[in-house]
């Protein structure tokens, strides 16, 4: 298995029990597809390096976790078309 993370922006107009909702479907989303997930790390609200869809700012979560290479495809498909996600990126982690 491969070492990944996934970068979670999640929209700052949404209520508290909704984002926590959006990263438990991502983490969700990790486990259907055989990942493992080993840490998430909540840094909580930031200040965007620009304005995305009139916002300004946005709740940032990193979610490690192993899985196979087939994976990251099809967890990126779907949180593609997630409500509230404002961007997303998975990258491998080195060993």
């Amino acid at each position: 298995m491969t070492k990944y993370e996934l970068c979670l922006v999640v929209s700052a107009k949404i209520e508290e029990e909704e984002r926590a909702g959006v990263v438990e479907k991502a983490k969700a989303l990790i486990e259907r597809f055989g990942g493992v997930i080993t840490e998430v790390d909540d840094w909580g609200k930031r200040k965007l390096a620009y304005e995305i869809d009139k916002s300004r700012e946005g709740y940032y979560s990193f979610i490690r976790f192993d899985a196979e290479p087939t994976a990251p495809a099809e967890i990126e498909s779907r949180v593609r078309i997630m409500d509230h996600v404002i961007r997303y990126l998975i990258v491998k982690q080195e060993a």
